[in-house]
């Protein structure tokens, strides 16, 4: 995939975050990836994920594997 512009995107945002603004934001940028970038920094760096990674990762947080208590 070619390196494109964080605003070639269209990002969303989880409907859980709060008003602070301390949130990510994911886009779909192609069938096979993820994309995953700060809110408070939109023009920052991303990461991106493929499809199968992204989804033991919302697996995870889903059955609390990365809970700290």
């Amino acid at each position: 995939m070619a390196v494109q512009p964080n605003s070639a995107f269209s990002w969303t945002k989880s409907s859980y975050s709060g008003g602070n603004g301390a949130c990510v934001e994911i886009a779909v940028p192609t069938t096979a990836a993820i994309a995953v970038r700060d809110s408070k920094v939109p023009d920052g760096g991303r990461l991106t994920f493929g499809n199968s990674s992204w989804s033991s990762f919302v697996s995870d947080v889903a059955t609390g594997a990365f809970d700290l208590s």
